[in-house]
């Protein structure tokens, strides 16, 4: 969901003709969701968007997982995956996979260098900026993304990363299988967003103008499905696919900034809910950001144990001091992994510590999904093995 934009030279009426400045025709391509029933834009390039001149396997790398067992509670401390060499790591071909299943995947990067031109037709990705800036190049323009922005790109928009600044580009990208929208009971039937939602059209920013760039036989990495997974394929283009003179419509990438989301609080603790700002298909996305907390005067600010049954609950720190996690090692960089099935809740001693407290200085992203998840390489490689008897005070005998 984004509310209509206009960008650039369209004609007054759809599908009609377009003429370049010499008399020739513009050639409109519509870029769509769910065939044709759904959220869509219209793009009128200077070449032909279908023109290829050759097309080669891509393997995608680190895409493997492994089932997670034992089941248990776990700790990856992400910064654990920065390369020593990070300048020279791109935001694309550099990702190590830390969770996935069918309806979502989870990486992570540490990135210095300028991705190649990269599209994923697998399905809409949402990237989280923890630090650093980066102009995002894209077929409807530039995007500037700066800490704390989610940026929400549509399945199949091609697009490159392009590190700003001396400061690492670290970036926690969740892939889906599906489209990602605001969360439905935020929009009206007509897909506005509604006074309870805890952000308004405002607070998305897209871009502003047309970005064209010439240039015969580019490459672009595709990342698609396949009969044994995700694979990719390497297109080589007969002309730029940054060509757009302009564009109009409620489908494009745009940017949303974590300090622009409004928390919900209440007089008692808030269900994860609350939280929520995004949702795809078997999973949604929650802002637990700084914030004012219950103000009951017997109210216990810290979440209460809950078991989640019906899904596994993945929470990326990301600023702040996550007061149920004190005592547990979780730190800035963190992703702690509570799978369906165990319960789980505050360190020992926190709920004692957050009585009478009125606010909390907290910065995290949740992902909670509702099929279980795998564990990929990058997990294995960041895991603090002593996360699960964090609670108990000891381990196995």
């Amino acid at each position: 969901m984004a509310y209509y934009r206009s960008i650039g030279s369209v004609p007054p009426k759809r599908h009609t003709q377009h003429r370049t400045p010499d008399g020739g025709l513009y050639r409109e391509e519509l870029m769509g969701e769910e065939g044709f029933s759904s959220d869509s834009s219209l793009l009128y390039h200077s070449g032909i968007p279908s023109a290829i001149v050759d097309a080669s396997p891509w393997d995608v790398p680190g895409q493997a997982t492994e089932e997670h067992r034992p089941l248990k509670p776990r700790h990856f401390k992400l910064h654990d995956l920065t390369d020593p060499d990070w300048k020279a790591v791109d935001a694309v071909t550099g990702r190590r996979l830390v969770l996935g299943n069918a309806d979502v995947r989870i990486s992570y990067v540490v990135a210095g260098e300028a991705s190649p031109l990269y599209r994923n037709a697998v399905g809409d990705e949402c990237v989280y900026v923890e630090s650093g800036a980066a102009a995002v190049e894209t077929v409807f323009g530039v995007l500037s993304a700066r800490r704390g922005d989610y940026v929400v790109i549509p399945r199949a928009t091609t697009h490159r990363w392009v590190p700003a600044g001396p400061e690492p580009l670290r970036l926690y990208a969740i892939e889906a299988n599906s489209h990602i929208t605001p969360a439905k009971r935020y929009l009206s039937r007509y897909g506005q967003l509604l006074e309870h939602a805890p952000f308004c059209e405002r607070d998305l920013h897209g871009p502003d103008e047309p970005f064209t760039v010439a240039g015969e036989d580019v490459e672009v990495l595709v990342k698609h499905r396949g009969s044994r997974g995700i694979t990719g394929t390497r297109y080589v283009y007969a002309t730029h696919p940054f060509d757009a003179v302009g564009w109009d419509g409620c489908l494009y990438p745009y940017t949303f900034n974590i300090g622009d989301f409004e928390p919900i609080t209440g007089r008692v603790h808030q269900p994860p809910p609350a939280h929520q700002v995004f949702e795809g298909q078997n999973f949604v996305i929650c802002n637990f950001v700084p914030r004012k907390v219950d103000y009951h005067p017997l109210a216990v600010p810290v979440p209460y144990y809950h078991s989640n049954v019906d899904s596994d609950e993945v929470m990326f720190y990301c600023g702040g001091d996550y007061e149920a996690r004190k005592g547990s090692g979780i730190g800035q960089g963190s992703v702690s992994l509570h799978p369906g099935g165990h319960s789980h809740g505050p360190q020992p001693g926190a709920m004692e510590r957050s009585l009478g407290a009125e606010f909390f200085d907290e910065l995290a992203v949740m992902v909670d999904t509702f099929r279980p998840l795998e564990l990929g390489e990058g997990a294995a490689a960041s895991e603090d093995p002593g996360y699960a008897w964090t609670w108990a005070g000891r381990g196995p005998r």
